[in-house]
């Protein structure tokens, strides 16, 4: 590396795996480079200022070593330059400790003075550059991109890179913060990054404003750190999102991806690269939908889940199973939810201003025109309908359907989109049935997969066990966790989770409902459901208590914080363990075993 060309593509395109000793693919770090060249650049700037306050001072000093000047007695004398360097500083920033170190002549008092407008002149010079030079936007961003380098290369602990601090990554943000878990920002928006910069986090989160499209930036994100865990994509640009997808499965094929897309085409080339989790709000929330007309328990769960940890129980919304839908707007969540109602054996009604009867196959009318209009719906049936959704792209446009639906029949059963974060509120007052908040639902199916990976597959399971099942499980729940979901948590059997139970599990008789009894009152039960154990082959989901456990299971637990911290000292505490299992209090300490030892001798 002692060449400079090569050393500074090595630092532009390079990077060392040193966990292995070989070299990974080239992961980018143009923009660091960069950075520091056009900090460099603009630094330039500052030479003239300089140069010019340099040399104010180095004249000013010289004048007064070669003006003579006069001692008290008269005697003529030369000021030195270490005097007159040090009268020059104090004089030139305006502190003034007087003359020195006899009082000036007329003549050294003429030089002073026009040596003092001349400093004045060079200080304002050189701070308006300085000024000028903090207030350019290259340079904060220059600055702004090696702090935020330096910040992400000082990570030792595994991180998330989160592409899109939007209303999706913002509450993912919030909840992997609450987790203990660190995460890597990167926006395109200067304002959400200055808004990530004021909220108040638990550690100091690194964020930059950059173009996720450009590789580079994605480089001095952390893409190529070893411990960066994951990517999610989640900003509103399809082709950004694919652009990040792309990059991550070219230069880290073994990092997992979670992209978000409301484009099937889009989603279909994301697939072309590796195997990353494509999240389409759409049609998530037409699965959903399908969900809750087969199951409503089913479904309750799912989100209840999907929530974390100090959710509230969402209402158990019924939709009809029988009757006639209208839809209005048939853009990409229209397609998708006549889709989906099609495929239940539902009939249909499309409203849309633009709609063509030709390219809609699978419904029965469309009726072309606006929704909020009475007679357009009095043509679209509404009055003898069962179902409504204003799935438009306006939530100005959605609350008049909404409302015009419902004074024409207030039994329907509405769903609807809300798009923007602000609308709350007013789809809140207007008591909607079933509503559609695509970033939510991103953020939601996200946050169940990554906080705990078996919670995700226990999701997976639950649309498959029917309705009595699920709702079977909400009351257990409910029973143990009230009406707001307590913490959700995973631990493996096995000597790093779950130090002393490596004897009774090898026994071959260690049952779930055991383990599960206070270490405090074993007669009581912890306030804790164990919703799966997963082990190799086999996934049984709401064991029961005489379920045998066996080393490496893994098991997912819902339940109150307290019995979390119950459970773990049974894990961890021999003594604890002996006293759960067996109801014998056995010391835990070597010197009380020592002496319970001698009594018992004793008393032999």
């Amino acid at each position: 590396m002692g060449n400079p060309l090569l050393s500074f593509w090595w630092r532009l395109f390079g990077q060392e795996e040193r966990a292995t000793g070989r070299l990974r693919r080239p992961v980018p770090q143009a923009s660091a480079v960069q950075a520091e060249a056009t900090i460099f650049l603009i630094l330039r700037r500052m030479r003239a200022p300089l140069i010019v306050l340099i040399t104010i001072f180095a004249v000013s000093v010289l004048g007064l070593t070669l003006i003579p000047g006069r001692t008290p007695q008269g005697l003529p004398y030369r000021m030195g330059f270490f005097d007159a360097f040090y009268f020059m500083s104090y004089t030139a920033s305006t502190i003034g400790y007087g003359e020195l170190p006899y009082t000036f002549t007329a003549a050294q008092r003429l030089w002073v003075t026009v040596t003092i407008y001349l400093t004045v002149i060079g200080w304002a010079y050189a701070i308006g550059s300085l000024l000028a030079l903090l207030q350019d936007r290259g340079f904060r961003q220059a600055l702004a991109l090696q702090h935020f380098t330096r910040k992400v290369s000082r990570l030792r602990e595994p991180f998330l890179l989160i592409v899109g601090y939007g209303r999706t990554g913002e509450l993912l943000s919030r909840a992997f913060d609450d987790m203990g878990r660190r995460f890597v920002v990167i926006d395109v928006e200067s304002e959400r990054i200055d808004a990530l910069d004021l909220a108040s986090y638990h550690t100091d989160v690194p964020g930059l404003v950059a173009d996720a499209r450009d590789p580079s930036h994605l480089g001095v994100a952390g893409i190529g750190n070893p411990h960066c865990e994951a990517v999610l994509a989640l900003t509103s640009d399809d082709e950004a999102n694919l652009a990040v997808t792309m990059t991550a499965a070219l230069l880290r094929p073994e990092l997992p991806v979670i992209a978000r897309t409301v484009s099937p085409a889009i989603a279909e080339r994301m697939h072309a690269f590796g195997t990353p989790t494509v999240v389409n709000p759409f049609d998530r929330f037409g699965d959903h939908l399908r969900i809750a007309l087969r199951a409503p328990a089913s479904f309750q769960l799912m989100m209840w889940l999907e929530s974390g940890p100090g959710a509230e129980l969402p209402p158990r919304s019924s939709p009809p199973r029988r009757g006639r839908w209208v839809v209005c707007g048939y853009g990409r969540l229209g397609r998708e939810l006549i889709e989906d109602l099609h495929a239940e054996g539902l009939e249909c009604t499309v409203v849309d201003p633009a709609v063509e009867p030709s390219p809609v196959e699978e419904v029965t009318t469309v009726v072309a025109g606006r929704g909020y209009e009475p007679t357009v719906l009095e043509q679209a049936g509404v009055a003898d309908a069962v179902g409504f959704v204003a799935a438009t792209d306006n939530d100005t446009t959605n609350l008049s359907l909404i409302a015009a639906a419902r004074r024409a029949n207030p039994s329907l059963f509405v769903t609807a989109r809300q798009n923007r974060p602000s609308s709350g509120p007013l789809f809140a007052v207007m008591d909607v049935d079933s509503l559609l908040v695509p970033a939510e639902v991103v953020a939601h199916e996200v946050y169940a997969q990554l906080s705990t990976p078996l919670l995700w597959r226990f999701l997976q399971e639950v649309p498959g066990r029917g309705n009595s099942w699920a709702a079977d499980v909400v009351d257990r729940l409910t029973e143990v966790c009230g009406r707001h979901l307590g913490t959700l948590w995973k631990f493996r059997l096995n000597r790093t989770d779950a130090p002393a139970l490596g004897g009774w599990l090898a026994a071959g008789d260690a049952r779930l409902g055991e383990l599960l009894r206070d270490p405090d009152v074993r007669e009581e039960r912890l306030e804790a459901v164990v919703l799966m154990i997963l082990r190799p082959g086999e996934c049984l989901l709401m064991p029961d208590d005489d379920v045998v456990l066996a080393p490496d299971d893994e098991l997912l637990v819902a339940g109150r914080p307290s019995a979390r911290r119950s459970l773990d000292t049974t894990l961890w505490v021999d003594a604890v363990r002996e006293y759960v299992v067996t109801g014998q209090h056995v010391p835990e300490s070597w010197i009380w075993r020592q002496m319970s030892r001698a009594t018992r001798n004793g008393g032999e």
